[in-house]
């Protein structure tokens, strides 16, 4: 069974600048935009902002 295109993989990376990577599904009708949640980076020992990338 094939997955929907309606919700997409993507890599969210940490704006910490560690390069250190999330990965999630989304919906592409509730999020049209870029993704931005805020989570751990054990990287950097702090919560960031993690932005969607293309």
């Amino acid at each position: 069974m094939a997955r929907s295109e309606l919700r997409p993989v993507v890599r969210l990376r940490s704006t910490a600048g560690t390069g250190f990577t999330y990965v999630t599904r989304k919906s592409r009708r509730n999020d049209p935009d870029r993704l931005v949640l805020r989570k751990y980076d054990p990287l950097a020992h702090r919560h960031v902002a993690f932005r969607e990338e293309r």
